[in-house]
């Protein structure tokens, strides 16, 4: 089972949490494609500032969404403009409050999704795939990774006949439910066709009790009006001269 299905849905309540929190009723059909328009929207929209993940929380008039980063400072932008204006885009689509939060991913060499988004766009750049993926491999290695996988579908080097080839170091226990996998798939587009590339990197194993949220061990990023302010609020004041 562990071989054919999703590592991450495969182990979701047992050491992964859900990228879309709410409760949903007659209208659960509703709130689910607009979660599918959300981010397909970001993802888009922020297609340069290699954005991992969108994780969408309701209540009853608030929707937040939370972004997950290696480059923040492109989201947030000078003063925090670019995070108020892309609030105002979603509202519009949505017709509800938005609340955006940006946490930053530390070890981008260590998120699938960004791992498998930059052999993609290496491939695109017209880079060796093999050297493409070595180098992912190699950097995730050197991050203390456990192990890490790429498999590469399509019509490689541009040949008549499409293939796959697979590229792996360490280990990958797809059976172990209490292993730490990161997965993802994305695909690169090129003049022989489409070139699909899928990434399972292992951080570990899971013991005890863990928080079931894809947020685990990221930093919160200040947007809006927080980030522009010059002055921290934990800073110490400067002291006045006595007359």
């Amino acid at each position: 089972m562990g071989q054919k299905t999703n590592p991450i849905g495969n182990r979701l309540g047992i050491i992964r949490g859900w990228e879309s929190n709410w409760y949903g009723g007659n209208d659960y059909g509703d709130k689910l494609a607009e979660d599918d328009k959300i981010r397909k929207y970001v993802l888009t929209r922020l297609s340069k500032a290699s954005v991992s993940r969108v994780i969408i929380e309701r209540t009853l008039k608030l929707v937040t969404v939370t972004i997950t980063t290696a480059r923040p400072g492109i989201i947030i932008g000078k003063g925090g403009q670019e995070v108020d204006k892309l609030k105002e885009e979603l509202k519009k689509i949505t017709g509800k409050d938005i609340q955006i939060n940006i946490f930053e991913i530390k070890r981008p060499e260590l998120d699938a999704n960004l791992v498998a988004a930059s052999i993609a766009r290496q491939i695109e750049s017209r880079i060796s795939y093999r050297r493409a993926i070595k180098m992912a491999i190699a950097a995730a290695m050197r991050m203390n990774a456990e192990g890490i996988k790429v498999m590469i579908s399509g019509r490689l080097n541009g040949a008549e006949m499409a293939r796959s080839e697979s590229y792996k170091e360490g280990r990958i226990p797809l059976s172990t439910f209490r292993a730490d996998i990161d997965y993802a798939l994305d695909e690169a587009h090129t003049t022989y066709g489409r070139m699909g590339i899928k990434v399972w990197i292992m951080k570990g194993e899971v013991y005890g009790k863990r928080e079931l949220s894809p947020l685990t061990g990221m930093t919160k990023k200040a947007t809006g009006k927080s980030a522009a302010s010059s002055t921290p609020s934990g800073a110490p004041k400067r002291a006045r001269r006595r007359k």
